[in-house]
């Protein structure tokens, strides 16, 4: 599936439970995914891994965190 074809269906998807696909688009949703990850578990690598970032200060850039944050919240979970 090519990513415009991706694009139509969620597109199609969103119309048919009433929400404007001008608002909410394949990015949106990949972003407030990982989002979701990183609140949840705090693992900062993991959502780098998912997305795909060869840089770990890509990943804080685009979830839009702070670098001391998320130092802060790797340094809390215990391995």
């Amino acid at each position: 599936m090519t990513t415009r074809q991706y694009a139509r269906l969620l597109a199609s998807w969103l119309r048919a439970i009433g929400l404007d696909p001008l608002v909410y688009g394949t990015h949106s949703l990949r972003r407030t995914k990982a989002s979701m990850i990183y609140r949840r578990t705090g693992n900062l690598r993991a959502v780098q891994l998912l997305l795909g970032h060869t840089k770990i200060e890509s990943t804080v850039r685009y979830l839009g965190i702070d670098v001391d944050d998320a130092l802060l919240i790797a340094e809390q979970v215990e391995i």
